[in-house]
């Protein structure tokens, strides 16, 4: 029997054992996603369609909360 770890997995148990494994930020958005952004947040979507956007798209709900957190 042999066991597998990636790096990434040897990082993320080494920073959750530190207690260091604080939400990342998140990744860039294309130029759509941004507007779709933009456009949420100026209150242009409702939350109907905007969580059907979460759904396809989840980086866009990390987004929302960076910039509200930011408030």
């Amino acid at each position: 029997m042999s066991i597998h770890f990636t790096v990434s997995d040897v990082t993320r148990n080494l920073f959750h054992s530190l207690r260091m494994d604080h939400e990342r930020a998140p990744r860039p958005l294309s130029p759509e996603q941004r507007l779709l952004l933009e456009c949420y947040l100026a209150g242009q979507i409702p939350e109907s369609a905007w969580s059907d956007y979460v759904f396809e798209m989840p980086e866009l709900a990390r987004h929302v909360n960076a910039r509200r957190g930011q408030h």
